[in-house]
């Protein structure tokens, strides 16, 4: 039996995360759930799944959720609060599943208490790689991808020399406007974007894949995640999402992972490794498939790739400025304050803007994560 910390049980991984332990009680436990403000949902979950610790983040709801949880329940409250839940000795696992910044902090206190992570967070190692993957080895802490795609690479790479690496291929369905022209970009709506054809996830990673930075963090997470350069990492359009990812080696062979497009089978596997479990979630039915298509990406309509590369390119601190740019960005697209393609714009003035520290330590990373949210928030403003 495993016992399992979901860190953002309100959001769309954590909800997958939950219906995977409901399907395999004998397996897993979960002892403690988290969320920001969602209390309603969180509470419901509790009831259910009857965790002896939950968290709630924002602390204007500390007054309320001590009504709406058992007397027995142990409550955390706030980002300390958080940060003290992941290190209880009673978690074999944790997974993260919490969007944005907000998972950084958590995360290395988790490695600190040598949990095993799950991770379903592309923004912490995007801010911090070097830092986490220093902490991990330390730490002799084991992270196991989540997101459909670094899983297939990190189940690719499972067990084969990786010193006989040639590339990675990253793929991406390419999102709701892959066919659209340059001069449609500027005037897609909110609704548009959030319309994704082949995955149901949070607005925010939504909007990501819409203008394929999604897949731009996620060349630096498994630069991190890997060891390997971003050179080696290769961006490939896959409409039909059927291959998560491919890892090919010197000799010529590729090794792909293929599965139906349910985010529930890599949770699965991220919670039973090295075990393999059935499922009921589907599988992939080849006397259906017709086809499967694979090109480049267009960097001239989503340049945000482009950002990546660079961010990769020039590590330091750098990556944590565009996802902190991003970031707000995102935000502000989707409040309706700016277009779609000024997404772009306002990340590459920032990182334009910035100055580079090298090597940065965790206050560092704090300091220009903080920086560049101030930094886009002025441009959006200016732009208004």
């Amino acid at each position: 039996m495993k016992n399992i910390a979901i860190i953002g049980s309100t959001g769309s991984i954590g909800r997958n995360a939950l219906e995977v332990i409901e399907d395999n009680k004998k397996r897993f436990r979960v002892v403690a759930l988290s969320a920001n403000s969602n209390i309603e949902l969180l509470s419901a979950q509790a009831r259910r799944f009857c965790p002896p610790m939950v968290c709630v983040t924002d602390i204007s709801c500390g007054a309320k959720c001590r009504q709406m949880f058992k007397k027995h329940t142990k409550i955390f409250l706030g980002q300390e609060g958080l940060e003290a839940m992941v290190a209880d000795s009673s978690i074999d696992k944790v997974l993260l599943a919490v969007s944005g910044t907000a998972a950084l902090v958590p995360f290395l206190h988790a490695l600190d208490a040598g949990k095993e992570i799950a991770l379903a967070n592309k923004e912490a190692l995007v801010m911090a790689g070097s830092l986490i993957m220093r902490k991990a080895k330390a730490r002799k802490a084991t992270i196991i991808p989540v997101d459909s795609e670094q899983s297939a690479i990190w189940q690719c790479l499972d067990g084969n020399d990786k010193e006989k690496l040639k590339q990675i291929y990253l793929t991406a369905s390419g999102g709701p406007f892959l066919k659209f022209r340059k001069n449609q970009l500027a005037r897609i709506t909110v609704a548009q974007t959030l319309q994704h054809p082949r995955w149901k996830m949070g607005k925010k990673v939504t909007v990501d894949s819409a203008t394929l930075m999604n897949k731009g963090l996620e060349v630096l997470e498994a630069m991190y995640l890997f060891g390997v350069g971003a050179e080696k990492i290769k961006i490939l359009i896959h409409p039909e999402a059927i291959i998560h990812s491919m890892v090919e080696f010197v000799d010529g062979i590729t090794i792909a992972q293929l599965s139906a497009t349910d985010m529930r089978i890599p949770i699965q596997y991220a919670f039973s490794y090295p075990e393999r479990l059935a499922n009921r979630f589907g599988c992939v039915d080849f006397y259906a498939i017709k086809s499967l298509n694979f090109e480049k990406p267009d960097t001239k309509r989503f340049p945000c790739i482009n950002l990546a590369y660079r961010a990769a390119s020039e590590e330091g601190t750098l990556p944590c400025v565009m996802n902190a740019a991003n970031e707000v960005s995102v935000e502000a697209f989707l409040r309706g304050e700016i277009a779609f393609t000024s997404i772009y714009k306002v990340i590459d003035k920032v990182m334009d803007n910035h100055r580079i520290t090298r090597r940065p330590s965790l206050g560092d990373i704090i300091e220009s994560d903080a920086w560049a949210k101030r930094r886009a928030r002025l441009l959006i403003q200016r732009a208004r």
